[in-house]
């Protein structure tokens, strides 16, 4: 194996893939990228079994061939070089050479035979932009479940209603919904995405503006764009019945600016407990709200807020950092917040875009 190439274009490839391969005392080989130089392409491949990447790289190709090196070292050796010299890669026995014109750096490569191979998905397919996507799990990825005790909560939900893609969220204490409008969306299963892999997914969509190509299979699904091809394994399990705890009636809404509303949980969280405790105070009738917070070893704060009040007076406590996390989610200036009693989920939407609902259960005191 042998190939030359602008060292700019190896380093794009592997930022995308560099977490993959990481520490594995039971299949040493995942650490490993696999190097594949076949016609005119190099292709680098790292997987953990869980999730696999493939990005395919145009290189001058010298001599064809396959080999296995450790992702780490590859990865650091590459991101130290400049971007805009040129680099030959040679295999030579159970080494890889690295040489540009300044050095030359000698790596122990591995037996590729030992590599996984890389699943090719077949199934449903459907094509969506990659700003599309991306925008659909990063509103509300962070709402699922980070262990792994029930993997269809620790995970991401995706399906198809119309000309919509809907994403979902929870770890059963809030709830996050983003509808994508889009086309030549057929009907699929919904597909469970374990929240372990939905990072490598964001950094492989990030800063991409081609359209993706989404395949879908029993166990795995696969994403195809721009010489990138990811593969995910899907949960198999059922995502709960999400639909049934949205409340279709509220006593309050709350209509304030966003940036309001961050200014006063930034304040109220210095004040909060140990649970991220604040309180919600409403009184419509006499036009007033404010947030609540109080930590026996600090002291106490109440910030009071401007903002459209209706309906019924309410007083909730919920978990400041729920609260905090979807706002990066409404682009809004104008945000929406509806409640009942105090044991009741509240909602939160935009005002002028509904494609985001955000539900979250209030805490007991």
């Amino acid at each position: 194996m042998k190939i030359e190439c602008k060292i700019e274009k190896i380093k794009h490839g592997i930022s995308k893939m560099d977490r993959i391969a990481g520490k594995n005392l039971t299949l040493p080989i995942l650490d490993s990228f696999l190097l594949i130089v076949k016609g005119s392409t190099l292709k680098i491949r790292a997987t953990n079994l869980s999730i696999g990447v493939e990005v395919e790289i145009p290189v001058k190709v010298l001599e064809e061939g396959v080999v296995a090196i450790r992702g780490d070292i590859f990865s650091q050796t590459i991101s130290s070089m400049n971007d805009n010299d040129v680099l030959i890669l040679e295999a030579l026995g159970e080494n890889l050479k690295l040489k540009t014109k300044n050095s030359s750096i000698t790596i122990k490569s591995f037996p590729s035979e030992d590599f996984p191979t890389i699943p090719s998905v077949s199934g449903t397919s459907f094509s969506v932009s990659s700003s599309k996507l991306l925008d659909g799990i990063k509103s509300v990825y962070y709402s699922g479940a980070i262990s792994d005790i029930k993997p269809e909560i620790s995970s991401t939900y995706v399906y198809g209603d119309g000309d919509s893609l809907i994403f979902v969220a929870t770890d059963s204490f809030r709830l996050a919904e983003k509808k994508i409008k889009t086309k030549n969306i057929e009907e699929f299963p919904g597909i469970i995405i374990p929240f372990k892999n939905i990072s490598e997914i964001i950094k492989i969509l990030a800063d991409e503006s081609a359209d993706v190509i989404v395949t879908i299979s029993k166990n795995q699904m696969s994403l195809s764009l721009d010489g990138v091809y990811l593969t995910s394994r899907i949960v198999d399990g059922v995502f709960p019945d999400y639909k049934q705890i949205i409340p279709k009636e509220f006593k309050t809404e709350i209509v304030v600016l966003k940036q309001d509303l961050i200014n006063a949980l930034k304040v109220s969280n210095v004040f909060s407990d140990k649970f991220n405790q604040i309180t919600l105070l409403v009184k419509p009738k006499e036009k007033t709200m404010a947030i609540f917070s109080k930590n026996s070893e600090i002291g106490e704060n109440t910030t009071n807020i401007t903002a459209s009040l209706s309906g019924e007076n309410a007083e909730v406590s919920f978990n400041h950092k729920y609260l905090t996390d979807c706002l990066q989610s409404i682009n809004q200036d104008s945000i929406s917040i509806q409640l009942n009693q105090n044991t009741k989920p509240m909602i939160i939407k935009g005002i002028s875009d509904q494609s985001f609902s955000y539900l979250i259960m209030p805490m007991n005191k």
